[in-house]
């Protein structure tokens, strides 16, 4: 297939605004006797007129000959191999193309019984990974020693339409990596794009196969939905295409029968707090943002347990650890999160007392500003009446020089924390 060749004078990409590190990787593949080209995100991103984040290289050199070139570069990964290549110090992903799977058996090209794609490290030729791309508008190839963009799937016209288009069949797409259907929720949510109607169509009765996805991979896919700066409309999308309520099924049975728009309102104003910091600079700890998203599941089964008799601390630390563990057959949150999100729920009941020593020893707590933000927010929804976090707002004004303290114990010093279990 031949491609069709857009000019500088016609894709507008100036050169000195591409990073200069990804220009150096492509040229020592060059002088070593290999193709290279930039691709994906890097290219969409200029074309739309946005500032890219991230610049792939794509090369017909191998992953082991990519190490032999690069001093700092190493193979990660065994499902999708890619090589990352350390420049100062930012690390760019160098991948090699790929060839459809069709045809090819044994270990390098594996599906399971979803249709799922388990390993794709089947090499081929740029015109071949053109079409094992996901979307044509991550199918662009930036060639260096021309200057030129490569176009082998009719792109360049849905760059001009800002039209999201997968290639080939959408539903045999979906179903060799359902994480798919994450992406094309993620470049709507971020980018001004209308959807292609064939590539809409399927995510709403496919969003069933995220179950075959591990649940530590949606982990870092939600955050990538949700902490790029375009959460609140991205969280929107994500429960119009119900894909949502596949990750996060008990709090979205909560949030359907509940009879108040309580913890909705809380979500959403936790995700337009989220994406004004990340806009504006500032880092956001997962943690927070899993407190949200599983808050209805965890008060729920907190208030269930105080109805039972239960003790309140006692109640919210095994509302917190089962929610924490039922959510994790979907979505699993690390344990370093974890905690941290179960800590900023425990803390829900220690910000009432505002007995000046207990407070100043809150003020202390690591987890204090998380959960204060998180009254906040609880406030805002209307969950609780108002007043409190005023109070907490007041008290750290009346004591300034009382701040967190950090953690500062080493992974050898950490002291080990048995945290009881709960059976659900």
């Amino acid at each position: 297939m031949s491609a069709t060749v857009i000019p500088p004078s016609v894709h507008g990409i100036e050169e000195h605004r591409l990073n200069s590190g990804a220009i150096s990787i492509m040229e020592q593949l060059n002088t070593a006797g290999y193709d290279a080209y930039l691709v994906g995100g890097g290219v969409r991103d200029f074309l739309l007129g946005k500032i890219p984040k991230d610049f792939d290289i794509a090369t017909n050199a191998t992953p082991e000959q990519v190490t032999d070139i690069f001093r700092r570069a190493r193979i990660v990964g065994r499902r999708f191999q890619i090589v990352h290549v350390r420049v100062g110090p930012e690390v760019f992903e160098v991948t090699t193309f790929r060839a459809g799977h069709e045809g090819h058996k044994g270990s390098d090209a594996i599906q399971n019984e979803a249709g799922m794609l388990t390993r794709d490290n089947i090499w081929g030729s740029v015109e071949e990974d053109a079409k094992r791309r996901d979307f044509t508008l991550n199918a662009l190839y930036y060639n260096h020693k021309d200057r030129s963009v490569y176009d082998f799937v009719g792109a360049w016209e849905d760059v001009k339409a800002k039209r999201l288009r997968i290639i080939g069949d959408p539903e045999t797409r979906y179903r060799e990596d359902p994480v798919r259907m994450l992406r094309a929720i993620r470049f709507m949510g971020k980018l001004p794009l209308t959807i292609d109607e064939k590539t809409e169509l399927p995510i709403i009765d496919h969003g069933h196969l995220l179950s075959e996805v591990s649940s530590s991979r949606l982990f870092d896919e939600v955050l990538k939905l949700l902490q790029a700066g375009h959460g609140a409309d991205t969280f929107e999308l994500l429960w119009e295409f119900g894909l949502f309520q596949t990750m996060f099924p008990e709090a979205s049975a909560i949030l359907e029968a509940q009879q108040d728009s309580t913890y909705w309102d809380l979500i959403e104003q936790a995700l337009e707090n989220t994406d004004a910091r990340i806009q504006s600079g500032r880092t956001v700890n997962p943690a927070f943002l899993y407190a949200c998203l599983l808050w209805p599941a965890a008060h729920q089964r907190f208030k269930q347990y105080l109805q039972s008799g239960m003790e309140p601390t006692e109640a919210m630390a095994k509302a917190g650890a089962i929610t924490v563990d039922a959510n994790a057959t979907t979505v699993a949150i690390p344990r370093r999160f974890a905690q941290v999100t179960r800590e900023i729920w425990e803390m829900q009941l220690r910000l009432p007392n505002t007995q000046t020593r207990r407070a100043l020893s809150l003020l202390r707590n690591p987890r204090f500003r998380a959960a204060y933000d998180f009254l906040l927010l609880r406030e805002q929804s209307q969950e609780i009446d108002p007043g409190l976090g005023r109070w907490w707002t007041d008290f750290q004004v009346e004591n300034p020089d009382v701040k967190p303290e950090r953690e500062i114990h080493t992974r050898e010093e950490r002291p080990r924390k048995r945290r009881r279990q709960y059976r659900k």
